[in-house]
């Protein structure tokens, strides 16, 4: 395996070194092999040399089968540089088009709605990464003016949309059969339960691009007749996801809707410290990227602080991804026993370890 590795900003420099780590002991228990290839992207090479995203060592990261991602984004450089000329041109460029988010409440972590545990929060938000309101179609005529207009087009295309629904329900079917990240137990089977696909949109306001979604999701839902469906309009969606986070199970939306309902969906799973996420290419024509959604958080950057978890569980998608199923999910249960033991926690857990501690934890519990 050929893996890049962009620590980038803040503490994705410490978390990223916490999942090497992981990744070194797990290749050693597994036998597995692999290369690793540094790149200096983020806000220090921006500072120093002006350069985001060279096109040159953007063809260095082609070669490569996966990238793992730290965080970016620093307060010395203007919003948007960062996420819009490394992380938006990465996910474009490679054609990642599936954000896949997995919200998992873990044994012995606190959630934050009453009565809610483990068995109740355990979802997937499958979110399209690569159109909508995130592709830059617009502009602003008179800036600084009485008279500004700002636009910003949402772009969604069939091929665009249909790619993103139908990678939702061949991931219901997955978890049906006890495979990416969760699947039904016997007992449930013989109960007669299955596995869901919910697609969340706007279809009583955004008429025009929300009815394509809809149109295809139904025609892409007739070839699955093993699955559940419903739909939901996105604010009922966030209701019911607090209210009820157990009748969802897959979920399918649009790249702006998605952003803000997976960020709901890491709250609900303990916090930021523990969302997982991967920017996938599913056909590996591109290296997919794999990443905690926590970001810099450069208020605690190199004070040991951050909760390595999030990272490493994304690593734990990485090999899953990369085909190493059973060390991705070594991973996964490692972080899960840590957890539950409660003795290893970072302070937004409300844990006195620290990041290293942490991250030593993982490894002994492998």
């Amino acid at each position: 395996m050929r893996i890049a590795v962009i620590p980038g900003d803040g503490v994705g420099k410490e978390v990223t070194t916490e999942s090497l780590q992981v990744l070194e002991a797990v290749a050693a228990a597994e036998g597995l092999r692999y290369e690793l290839e540094p790149f200096d992207l983020g806000a220090e090479r921006y500072l120093s040399t002006g350069e985001v995203l060279p096109d040159s060592v953007l063809e260095r990261l082609k070669r490569t089968d996966a990238i793992l991602l730290g965080a970016v984004g620093d307060p010395r450089v203007p919003p948007g540089v960062l996420e819009k000329g490394l992380l938006l041109r990465l996910r474009f460029e490679f054609q990642q088009y599936i954000n896949l988010r997995p919200v998992k409440l873990f044994p012995g972590v606190a959630g934050p709605i009453r009565d809610k545990g483990p068995e109740h929060v355990d979802m997937v938000v499958v979110r399209e990464n690569n159109e909508d309101l995130y592709v830059g179609a617009g502009g602003i005529t008179r800036k600084g003016t009485a008279e500004e207009v700002a636009i910003q087009t949402s772009v969604n295309t069939r091929k665009g949309v249909e790619r993103a629904i139908r990678f939702a329900f061949e991931l219901a079917r997955a978890r049906a059969r006890g495979g990416a990240f969760a699947g039904l137990s016997a007992a449930e089977r013989d109960r007669g339960l299955t596995r869901q696909v919910t697609m969340v949109a706007k279809t009583n306001v955004l008429t025009f691009a929300h009815d394509l979604w809809m149109r295809v999701f139904e025609l892409v839902a007739a070839e699955y007749p093993d699955l559940k469906t419903e739909y939901q309009h996105v604010d009922a969606c966030c209701m019911r996801m607090v209210v009820a986070p157990e009748r969802f199970d897959v979920i399918v939306t649009t790249n702006m809707f998605g952003d803000i309902i997976t960020d709901l969906g890491a709250v609900l799973q303990g916090g930021m410290g523990l969302a997982a996420s991967g920017n996938l290419n599913p056909e590996r024509d591109f290296p997919s990227m794999f990443e905690p959604v926590h970001g810099s958080a450069p208020d605690i950057a190199g004070q040991g602080k951050a909760n390595p978890l999030a990272s490493i569980l994304s690593l734990a998608m990485l090999l899953e991804h990369l085909g190493q199923s059973r060390a991705g999910e070594r991973v996964r249960r490692a972080v899960a026993r840590v957890l539950e033991a409660g003795a290893a926690r970072t302070p937004d857990l409300g844990g006195k370890a620290t990041t290293s501690q942490v991250g030593t934890a993982v490894r002994q519990a492998l």
